[in-house]
């Protein structure tokens, strides 16, 4: 049985939600619970939260991912 706070959650594609805060928009994952992208906009985070969910079931989200800075020091300090 779901907790009666989640269950009247609007979910979207049946995988998130989105909340406004007192600054933007966020949306939260189902399968975590935890807060996820967020926005100035309600739209903007619905986009990009779709986007980003499709393409980590794709697995193509390493096409559009790089790593700026790995932190690793070359040589003595």
């Amino acid at each position: 049985m779901e907790h009666p706070e989640i269950s009247e959650v609007n979910w979207i594609d049946d995988a998130f939600y989105v909340e406004e805060t007192k600054y933007m928009w966020k949306s939260v994952r189902k399968d975590t619970g935890k807060d996820f992208l967020f926005a100035l906009e309600k739209e903007t985070v619905i986009d990009m939260t779709r986007w980003y969910l499709k393409c980590e079931q794709e697995g193509t989200l390493q096409k559009y991912t790089r790593i700026v800075n790995s932190g690793i020091v070359d040589g003595k300090l």
